[in-house]
């Protein structure tokens, strides 16, 4: 019976000694949003009881979730010492509070990324006293971006459609259209689930104008215009009539310049051969004096092979000088001279000079 009563005592002790041990206060959420590039804080608020006279230790870990993977230790505190544990949040985290003694062990996580996503547990030992309590982070991307465009023809009585597309952002995003400028109302159309897609059937000129689309989750927006201009059909014949005569002038301007490049080769060509026939023609340099001692030689041997009777050709008159090379008398001028035609070279065309060759006697003595 005694064994009894002190058991009992036992368990009324136990139970007095846990409500006035540590305790983690409650907070107002356990589940946490966040933006990446920003920051957020994960709240750990606890109250001390006198009882609790040990070291206070804080423990914050990110739970793996793989439930056979150890959990990762981010940050921690202990006698008066701050510890941040190598990880993918290094640097990045920190205790709010200075000093954690005094009740508070949340911490601020700055530079959020997408992979910090993840179950967060704050442990706080102080002993005999010890609690924990876990909360859920999910880090978003805002959209971002985000390209509006059009899939068909802009042409009176076809079917388009209207698209728009975030690059970035976390699911769902969802997508709305509006019309901006113009009559600022939508033309009849269709959309899918998510909004993205705006289908136009029979379109006309009336629904040309300006258009919004914006983007949005959870966490942000994001928006992108689009101008529509819708015009009557092309003239495909025309188009192509126009593309058959430019084709034909092109061909035409081209057989033209072929034309003049031929007609201007040959036209070098002849000149070259007009050229050349010119130079053979052109008589040799002109050396006169070696052409009047050529000269003269010439006619002493023909004199030398004269009979005496052949000198009664010559004129009898006396020539004692002979004409210099600067001024040459004519034969014309002089009556008393006639020169013989003696057959030989045309040496004139040669540029030889005539000279006068003086009378001679029978017997070869000068007259």
């Amino acid at each position: 019976m005694a064994l009894r009563y002190l058991t009992v005592l036992l368990i009324v002790l136990c139970c007095w000694a846990s409500m006035n041990a540590l305790e983690l206060v409650t907070p107002a959420k356990t589940s946490y949003d966040g933006i990446q590039g920003g920051k957020t804080t994960l709240e750990c608020k606890y109250t001390l009881a006198p009882e609790d006279t040990g070291t206070l230790d804080i423990e914050w870990t990110l739970v793996a979730a793989d439930s056979q993977q150890a959990d990762q230790m981010i940050i921690s505190y202990n006698t008066g010492v701050v510890y941040q544990h190598i990880g993918p949040l290094k640097d990045r985290v920190h205790f709010s509070s200075t000093d954690p003694v005094n009740g508070d062990g949340s911490i601020e996580i700055v530079n959020l990324q997408e992979s910090d996503t993840g179950a967060y547990q704050c442990k706080v030992k102080k002993l005999p006293g010890a609690q924990n309590m876990k909360m859920r982070l999910t880090v978003y991307i805002t959209p971002g971006k985000t390209r509006c465009f059009v899939d068909g023809k802009q042409e009176i009585g076809s079917d388009l459609t209207l698209k728009c597309d975030a690059k970035e952002g976390s699911a769902p995003v969802t997508y709305s259209w509006e019309k901006i400028s113009g009559v600022e109302k939508l033309p009849p159309s269709t959309s899918d689930a998510s909004g993205a897609v705006l289908s136009i059937k029979n379109a006309s000129q009336a629904f040309s104008g300006t258009y919004r689309c914006t983007s949005r989750n959870r966490v942000g927006t994001d928006e992108c215009l689009l101008i529509l201009n819708v015009v009557p059909p092309t003239n495909t014949a025309g188009i192509i009539a126009g593309a058959i005569i430019g084709t034909l002038l092109f061909l035409i301007i081209l057989g033209i310049l072929i034309f003049c490049c031929c007609r201007k080769q040959k036209e070098k060509k002849y000149e070259k051969e007009i050229q050349h026939e010119i130079r053979e023609d052109v008589a040799p340099p002109k050396s006169r004096t070696s052409t009047a001692r050529s000269y003269i030689g010439s006619n002493h041997s023909s004199l030398g092979s004269l009979s005496p009777s052949n000198m009664d050709g010559y004129s009898k008159a006396r020539y004692n000088h002979v004409p210099s090379e600067e001024h040459e008398r004519p034969a014309s001028q002089n009556p008393s001279f006639l020169a013989p035609k003696v057959a030989g070279p045309n040496l004139s065309r040669m540029g030889a000079i005539p000279v006068m060759i003086p009378a001679q006697n029978k017997d070869g003595s000068i007259v």
